[in-house]
C-alpha cells in the first residue's frame, strides 16, 4: 500500500439535511470542486484544495462539515449524491490503521482546512468582488430559527394573499405571495430568504428538499405591524435550455389559495442586508424575481421616509426584463415618487426596439454611478440570473476606469467594506 493510500485527510462535505440548494457554494468555489444533481450538492475531494472560499457565503452553514478519512476511503461524488444525511465519523480504530501506517512517513501530514489560496488560482467573479460582510450599519439578522438543526424543523405559515404581478396571458407568470406566521415570531430583514418545503416526494420516493426564495417585504411585515412576509415567485415551466419542465416548488406556490398552509425553514442570510445609517445610498441592480430583495429595501425606505424619522441618501434601481409585460411590479413602480427613487428599466425583447440590458443603462448613468462608487456611504446590490453578473461587473469596471478610479483598488474596497453584494442563480 502506498503512502498516499494510507494518508489521513479532512474531507470537506455538505450536509444534505441543511442545504437549501441555493448554488452559492458552487458559484463561489474557485477550483470547481463543487457539483450537484437534482437532489444534492457535493464536494469532489480530488479537486478541493480546502481554500475555505465557500464557507462564509453559505446561508445555512451546511457547507461547514468535515470528516477525518483515510484518503483511500474518501467518499466519492457518486456516494455523496445518494446521501440523505451525513455519515457518522469513522471509529478511531479504523482511523488508527491508516495513521499507524503513515507514521513512518514524516512528510505525510493530516490535511486540514487552510487559508484561502491565491497565487495562480482565478476565482469566479463572486469570490473576487462579492462581499460576504454586511454593511457596517446593517441591523443584526436572525438566522436558522427553523430547520433540521433548530428546535423546530419547520414552521407552518398561512397563505393570506396570492396575486399575479405580471400581465395575465403572458408566459412569464410571476406571483406575489403573502405568508402569515400567526403568533409564532419570525423576524426577518430585507435581503434575507426563507426555504419552502413542497409536500410529497420526488420520482425516487424521497421527500422534496426545501427551495429558497428571497423575502420581498420590509422587516415590519408585508402589512406593517403584522407577522407576515411576502415572496416573489415565477412559475417555472422550462429549464435553462428551454426544455419543458414543471418546477415542483414554484408551481406549488403559484397555485396556492388563501388559507392554505406551507412549511417554512429559515430565515437565511447575514450579509445581503441594507445599510441603516442616514447618509447611506443604495444602488439596486436586478432582473426578474431578483427584484424581491430590492422591493423589500425600497419599501422599508419608503416607510421610514413616510414616518419623517429618517432622511436617507439616494435610491437607484436598474431593473431588467424581456418585455414590460414580464416585469414584476411594473404598475406599482410607476407610482413611486421620482424624488424618492431613481428608476431605470431595461427591456431586451420589446418588438421593434433594440435590446437593452441593465448594464447598458448603467453605462448611460456612468457619471452618477462613478460618484457613488467613490462614496463610502454607497452600497451596491445585484440579484438575478447568473448570466447578468459578469455584464454588471464589467460595466462597473468601465465606469470606474472612465472616471479615473482604479478598479482593482475600488473593487477590493467594495468587497472588504461590505459595499458590493452579489446574489445570482
Amino acid at each position: 500500500m502506498s503512502l498516499a493510500d494510507t494518508a489521513v485527510i479532512k474531507q470537506h462535505l455538505i450536509d444534505p439535511e441543511i442545504c437549501i440548494r441555493c448554488n452559492t457554494c458552487e458559484a463561489t468555489c474557485p477550483v470547481g470542486a463543487i457539483t450537484h444533481d437534482s437532489r444534492n450538492y457535493v464536494v469532489n475531494s480530488d479537486i478541493c484544495n480546502l481554500c475555505m472560499a465557500c464557507i462564509s457565503p453559505c446561508p445555512t452553514g451546511s457547507i461547514d462539515n468535515w470528516r477525518t478519512m483515510p484518503k483511500a476511503r474518501a467518499y466519492s461524488v457518486a456516494e455523496q449524491l445518494e446521501w440523505e444525511v451525513l455519515p457518522a465519523e469513522l471509529p478511531c480504530e479504523e482511523l488508527a490503521l491508516s495513521s499507524t501506517a503513515s507514521e513512518t512517513a514524516p512528510n505525510v501530514e493530516l490535511q486540514s482546512p487552510a487559508a484561502p489560496v491565491v497565487g495562480n488560482l482565478q476565482p469566479v467573479t463572486t469570490t473576487r468582488y462579492g462581499s460576504t460582510l454586511p454593511p457596517w450599519s446593517a441591523a443584526r439578522p436572525f438566522t436558522n430559527l427553523f430547520g433540521p438543526r433548530a428546535a423546530k424543523k419547520s414552521i407552518a405559515a398561512t397563505v393570506t394573499g396570492n396575486v399575479r404581478v405580471t400581465e395575465v396571458g403572458k408566459d412569464y407568470d410571476t406571483h406575489h405571495i403573502v405568508l402569515d406566521f400567526g403568533a409564532q415570531p419570525f423576524p426577518v430583514l430585507e435581503g434575507q430568504s426563507i426555504g419552502i418545503i413542497p409536500p410529497g416526494t420526488d420520482a425516487a420516493g424521497k421527500p422534496h428538499h426545501a427551495r429558497q426564495y428571497s423575502i420581498a417585504s420590509a422587516r415590519n411585515g408585508e402589512r406593517p405591524g403584522y407577522n407576515n412576509i411576502s415572496l416573489t415567485i415565477k412559475r417555472v415551466l422550462e429549464d435553462h435550455q428551454g426544455k419543458p419542465v414543471r418546477g415542483v416548488a414554484s408551481n406549488y406556490m403559484c397555485d396556492l389559495k388563501v388559507g392554505d398552509q406551507v412549511q417554512v425553514i429559515g430565515p437565511f442570510g447575514s450579509s445581503f442586508l441594507m445599510p441603516n445609517h442616514s447618509r447611506s445610498h443604495v444602488v439596486m441592480i436586478c432582473t426578474g424575481t431578483g427584484s424581491a430583495p430590492m422591493r423589500a429595501m425600497t419599501e422599508w425606505r419608503r416607510r421610514l421616509r413616510g414616518s419623517g424619522k429618517f432622511e436617507a441618501g439616494k435610491l437607484m434601481l436598474f431593473f431588467g426584463a424581456r418585455t414590460q409585460e414580464e416585469l414584476p411590479y411594473f404598475g406599482p413602480l410607476q407610482r413611486l415618487p421620482r424624488d424618492f427613487i431613481d428608476i431605470n428599466l431595461a427591456f431586451s425583447r420589446t418588438q421593434g426596439a433594440p435590446k437593452r440590458y441593465v448594464q447598458d443603462l448603467m453605462r448611460e448613468r456612468s457619471a452618477d454611478l462613478a460618484q457613488l462608487l467613490a462614496d463610502a456611504d454607497a452600497h451596491f446590490y445585484v440579484c438575478g440570473l447568473k448570466a447578468m453578473e459578469e455584464g454588471v461587473l464589467l460595466a462597473l469596471k468601465d465606469i470606474a476606469t472612465t472616471a479615473g478610479i482604479n478598479w482593482d483598488d475600488i473593487g477590493s474596497s467594495l468587497k472588504s467594506s461590505g459595499r458590493l453584494h452579489l446574489e445570482t442563480y
